[in-house]
């Protein structure tokens, strides 16, 4: 009784001095218990945030913990509306935000996320973990606890179970590859219907997902260390740049996704990793032969008929100033729940679904200190979605094609929905990660992947695809892995900066093939033809160009409306072909189709710009003009050109719209985000660039302060070591003050 007493005159002590400096405002008091917001601000009290010249935060902390907790700190800071918008999606509950056009991306992520399993989860985490996620749910609950004015759309506090619901950091990711229309049908409208596919939709493709990444070796670099490019590819302001410290032996620098507490693609002082998206085939669909009886349906499997289980879901939805719910039965078999029809028959899906090590996968990796202690981590098997580049200070490079692969009957084809009520189509176990497609110090010096087949990655040293399943690999040599190879074999002066010169060679691959056959077909055009003299112009100039994109090159801008219409009206007969759309505009495209593609490419140019002859740099514009995470566009506000294009054309900087606006221009929304090169020397060096700048507050001087440099790729020097950081301090203080 005394102890306890005691612990009470002391959180009142607590309590009283967080009123006194006025780090805690009277409402926040009266909401918070007077226990939770002592522990925090002693934890609080353990954690220092410096802001460098750029807003870049670098968490110092005394434990692991700690460090979690100024982290998430410092995020919320600088956009608490992602942070909590990450997680609202995540649990499957943006309709309660968004009103009830979200429902079924809410029930796709309920179909693999639920709060029951992942409390029973956290429950049984090692004590490590749990601490970990004890100080992510404190952090954001303090910073909830110190701003008042802020106001959650939905999350008013935190739970520590919350961080396995969003557990890997992909933009990606598994789950959203279930299609929601077809969602809708079995579970809405038209239950045991056909679902159409997306790609029946005649229209331009959505902008490339993915990233790139470089691993230089020694051989190949000026300073005779290894050298690591780091550039995702994602959705803009997605990722913001941080660094984490604690004197537990953390020392991470990198992207963070919003509200998670590890460093998804980053270095430490002794290894960098870069994901970048693709992999193997790892989600996989299955065929289920139904049978309903009395309303109750069942499965053929193998000999045996087998009922589904059926799970009932509550979907809450905002419905004007209210609240509505809809309930929704779902059903599971063997593999995985039902998720769309097709010629009469339900498809269930596969995945992984193991969040409690692939958050610990995505913590440790940022720890590891050498090559075998990352191989160690990588044997959690549990980067799904991704492929790995690496390097370190020991002048190793490496990397591993996808992490998580299942073993398979390769007389199967994993690519289309396979016979569910076949027992030879389960998975068999996994594949050790020495089983699937590595490299580790090629010959060649280097080696990248694009998110395209790996049979490339290390030029003439490159892995064999006969040597591996199929279903090892799920995507396709593309034109940026064709630009990749270029720029970094037989070259062995690197350094950081040839690195970055690298990474923004202007040449478009993709053209390489596209206008030679565009040439041609003008070329063999009759001159009776209208085409021939209309185009006389255009042909001269797409003639004479050099496949190099810049602000002022106008056959740059002709190249890429006339590109973009071809594809956009491609979809069709290349599916009647059987061939992708990049295959019918090289090989099949008729002279006609074309001609009349750069004709009408020639006229939307007239239309939106006053001439076809008009530079890049007026078309394809950086503009952020709020904190919104859809952003606006407006071409009557300013903006500042861009030289490099969507990665569709093969280049490697990848700049694209994927926001449907009401505007003329080109205004980049996916593509180039933060991007890192680093050195591994014995004192490490590194140079970054975000695209925007690290706040979403547009009243922040670092909401917009990297966008000139961005445009023009021109990156800011890290500030890697304390001592350094302190030099460069704009602000340092505790969390809560």
């Amino acid at each position: 009784m005394m102890l306890t007493c005691l612990q009470a005159v002391r959180t009142t002590r607590v309590i009283a001095l967080l009123m006194l400096i006025g780090v805690l405002a009277p409402g926040v008091l009266s909401a918070t218990p007077a226990t939770d917001l002592a522990r925090w601000k002693l934890q609080a009290s353990r954690v220092t945030i410096i802001r460098d010249t750029w807003g870049v935060p670098h968490i110092f902390g005394k434990s692991d913990a700690d460090a979690v907790f100024g982290l998430v700190y410092a995020q919320s800071e600088d956009d608490f509306n992602r942070v909590e918008m990450n997680y609202i999606n995540a649990s499957g509950r943006l309709a309660e935000v968004e009103g009830e056009a979200e429902l079924y991306r809410d029930l796709r992520m309920k179909l693999f996320i639920n709060p029951t399993d992942m409390k029973a989860k956290y429950a049984a985490s090692p004590l490590w973990l749990k601490q970990l996620m004890n100080a992510f749910a404190d952090g954001l609950n303090y910073y909830l606890a110190t701003h008042p004015n802020v106001k959650p759309k939905l999350i008013t506090r935190f739970e520590p179970w919350m961080a396995l619901t969003f557990s890997e950091g992909s933009i990606g990711g598994d789950i959203e590859s279930v299609n929601l229309r077809g969602l809708e049908q079995v579970y809405g409208k038209k239950p045991m219907t056909d679902t159409p596919d997306d790609a029946d939709v005649d229209a331009l493709p959505a902008e490339p997902k993915g990233s790139n990444g470089f691993a230089i070796a020694p051989a190949n670099t000026l300073s005779k260390h290894s050298i690591l490019l780091l550039n995702p590819h994602t959705s803009f302001y997605f990722r913001p740049e941080v660094q984490v410290h604690s004197e537990e032996g953390l020392n991470a620098y990198g992207a963070v996704t919003w509200g998670q507490f590890f460093v998804y693609q980053g270095f430490n002082d002794r290894l960098g990793w870069m994901h970048t998206s693709g992999g193997g085939d790892v989600v996989d669909e299955y065929i289920e032969t139904v049978t309903e009886k009395n309303g109750v349906f069942s499965y053929k499997y193998g000999a045996e008929q087998r009922l589904f289980k059926t799970v009932k879901i509550t979907l809450p939805y905002k419905q004007g100033g209210t609240m509505a719910k809809k309930e929704m039965t779902v059903y599971y078999s063997v593999h995985g729940p039902v998720v769309r029809s097709m010629n009469g028959k339900w498809i269930t899906v596969k995945m992984m679904n193991d969040p409690l090590h692939a958050l610990q996968q995505s913590w440790l990796r940022t720890k590891a200190r050498n090559y075998a202690s990352f191989l160690k981590i990588m044997d959690l098997r549990t980067n799904s979605s991704n492929n790995t580049v690496y390097a370190d200070a020991d002048g190793n490079i490496a990397y591993f094609h996808g992490n998580f692969i299942p073993k398979r009957d390769t007389s199967f084809d994993w690519t289309k929905p396979v016979d569910g009520s076949n027992p030879k189509t389960e998975w068999q176990g996994l594949h050790a990660v020495s089983e699937t497609i590595t490299l580790f110090n090629p010959k060649s010096g280097w080696l990248y992947n694009t998110n395209n087949w790996p049979f490339t990655s290390a030029g003439a040293y490159s892995p064999k695809a006969k040597d591996y399943p199929k279903y090892m690999v799920s995507n396709p040599e593309n034109a940026r892995g064709l630009h990749a190879v270029r720029v970094l074999n037989n070259k062995h002066d690197f350094t950081i900066d040839g690195v970055i010169a690298a990474a923004n060679d202007t040449y478009l691959t993709a053209f390489e093939s596209l206008i030679p056959a565009l040439l041609k077909s003008y070329d063999t055009t009759p001159n009776s033809d209208p085409n021939k003299s209309a185009l006389a112009e255009q042909i001269a100039s797409l003639r004479s160009w050099d496949l190099r994109y810049s602000v002022t090159s106008i056959p740059t801008s002709l190249a890429i409306f006339w590109g973009q219409d071809l594809m956009a009206r491609s979809g069709a007969a290349a599916r009647a072909k059987g061939v992708s759309v990049d295959e019918y505009m090289e090989q099949y495209a008729t002279a006609k189709e074309r001609l009349d593609a750069l004709a009408r490419a020639s006229a939307k140019l007239t239309t939106d710009f006053g001439s076809w002859k008009t530079a890049w740099g007026d078309i394809n514009r950086f503009q952020r003009l709020t904190g919104d995470i859809v952003q606006p566009f407006d071409d009557n506000k300013p903006s500042i050109p861009v030289a490099f294009p969507s990665s569709t054309w093969g280049s490697l900087a990848a700049f694209g719209m994927t926001t449907r606006a009401n505007t003329k221009r080109i205004y980049g929304d996916r593509g180039n985000s933060f991007i890192a090169v680093v050195d591994f020397g014995p004192r490490l060096t590194a140079k970054s660039l975000l695209a925007g700048g690290e706040s979403g507050d547009p009243a922040s001087k670092h909401f917009n302060d990297q966008a000139e440099m961005y445009s023009k790729s021109q990156f800011k020097d890290v500030w890697f070591y304390r001592a350094d950081v302190e030099q460069h301090a704009e602000r340092t203080y505790k969390p809560g003050e």
